[in-house]
């Protein structure tokens, strides 16, 4: 019996010797995690205050502006976008090619630039538009477009500054959206970009626009920015789209308007030129404008999915004077008719027509292709040349302009155009005529 219980004793005593260091350890990892659990509640508050500071950082601050950039170009605008400031451009480096050099001078066949113009706009306090675009083409610096809208309403703004004047249908589209490398003859008879103040509005989202406008007044086809005479120009266009808020699909893209000026002008009138650049019209030496002259320019346009059509004329009545000669007036008179259709089945709009997928090969994508044709005449009066006031043996009394393009639209900001001109000429009287114009226009369109 005793030797049993010393057994038992001893079991007991080796019992009690292993399981001490256990209990001690147990201890041990408690300790070290109850410290650690300190450790971290310590670095959470310190993180949950650095937090705090940060939130009170940032909102002592207010609102941060915003910077974005995507295929409209580069915007900065403010958090509330009351001040926003966009830099977008654009470039066309072009080639031109007539079918007989021997009927041109050294140069006709030749690349250029078209136009280099990069553009800022934005908006200042939430109702002041500007928009500032110079022109670098030629390898000179040519102020386009410098001009503040204030948009007190959408039907009551007031535009100032350097802008085209609002009468050309086709002079007013957007450079980057025309359905051809060179405007149309009635161009050449509308005011490009001049000087002045216009008061304008839009109803219903572009049912009805008006601009009424006093300018400083321009050559046909011109720009200026100085003022040759003391005497301004009256400006109005009005423009509506009847059918937008009908269920017409086929009518809602119609649009028609009418634009007029009225002045006083003195100076060398303009000649007038082909799509190639080269003058078909002009003046004798010595001839001045002079006294009053008006415009009258009805125009419209109709789109459809993907079907286009632009019609314009334009009728232009001036005064002319010539040393040793009664003074004249004369009628002159422009008018086109142009088409378009988009091959792969976009919408064709007045703003440009946006490809539905951007040039891809590998997924079989080949970007936008649209057709184009038109046919366009410029008449000068017959006064000018029966009175002396033009040689009627070299300068042409009307240009017929035909003209049919294709255009590729790699993605929204690539464009490539191939387009064929040919210009007929008649003279005055039974003069012979000018040598018929064949010219091949190409352009590549960078634009962002």
């Amino acid at each position: 019996m005793k030797g049993i219980a010393s057994g038992a004793a001893l079991a007991a005593l080796a019992l009690v010797l292993t399981a001490a260091p256990r209990v001690a350890a147990q201890d041990t990892d408690q300790a070290a995690l109850a410290a650690r659990v300190q450790e971290l509640e310590q670095e959470l508050a310190l993180l949950k205050r650095k937090l705090e500071v940060d939130a009170d950082t940032q909102a002592s601050k207010g609102p941060q502006p915003v910077l974005s950039a995507g295929s409209d170009g580069f915007t900065l605008r403010s958090a509330d976008s009351t001040y926003q400031l966009k830099l977008r451009g654009y470039t066309q480096f072009d080639s031109r090619w007539f079918s007989n050099t021997n009927n041109y001078g050294p140069g006709a066949d030749t690349f250029f630039f078209r136009r280099i113009r990069p553009i800022f706009e934005g908006t200042l306090a939430n109702f002041i538009d500007f928009r500032i675009m110079p022109d670098f083409a030629n390898s000179q610096l040519v102020i386009q477009d410098a001009w503040a809208n204030m948009r007190f309403l959408p039907e009551a703004q007031l535009m100032f500054g350097k802008f085209k004047g609002p009468v050309g249908l086709e002079r007013l589209q957007p450079a980057t959206a025309l359905w051809f490398v060179e405007r149309a003859l009635p161009t050449q008879l509308v005011p490009n970009r001049d000087l002045g103040v216009i008061a304008q509005g839009v109803a219903r989202e572009g049912l009805f626009t008006y601009q009424v406008g006093w300018m400083n007044g321009v050559t046909d086809g011109g720009s200026a920015d100085t003022d040759a005479n003391n005497d301004k120009d009256v400006v109005a266009r009005v423009f509506m789209h009847p059918f937008q808020e009908t269920e017409v699909g086929a009518l809602q893209g119609l649009g028609l308007g009418f634009a007029t000026t009225y002045g006083h002008e003195f100076g060398t009138p303009s000649s007038y030129k082909t799509s190639g650049q080269q003058t078909f019209f002009q003046f004798a030496t010595g001839v001045t404008q002079t006294g009053t002259r008006t415009r009258y320019a009805p125009q419209a346009y109709w789109y459809w999915g993907p079907v286009g059509l632009l019609a314009e004329y334009v009728y232009d009545t001036a005064q002319f004077a010539l040393a040793g000669q009664p003074d004249i007036r004369a009628n002159n008179s422009a008018w086109q008719i142009a088409g378009a259709w988009a091959i792969t089945g976009e919408n064709e709009s007045y703003k440009g027509l946006l490809p539905s997928a951007g040039f891809s090969p590998g997924n079989g994508h080949w970007g936008a292709l649209e057709l184009s044709s038109r046919f366009s005449q410029l008449k000068v009066d017959s006064n000018v040349f029966s009175s002396g006031f033009a040689n009627p043996a070299t300068q042409a009394e009307s240009a017929t302009l035909w003209s049919v393009c294709l255009n590729w639209y790699l993605n929204r900001n690539m464009k490539l155009m191939f387009d064929y001109d040919l210009t007929s000429f008649r003279n005055f009287d039974g003069n012979a005529n000018r040598p018929d114009e064949s010219v091949f226009l190409t352009e590549f369109q960078l634009s962002y």
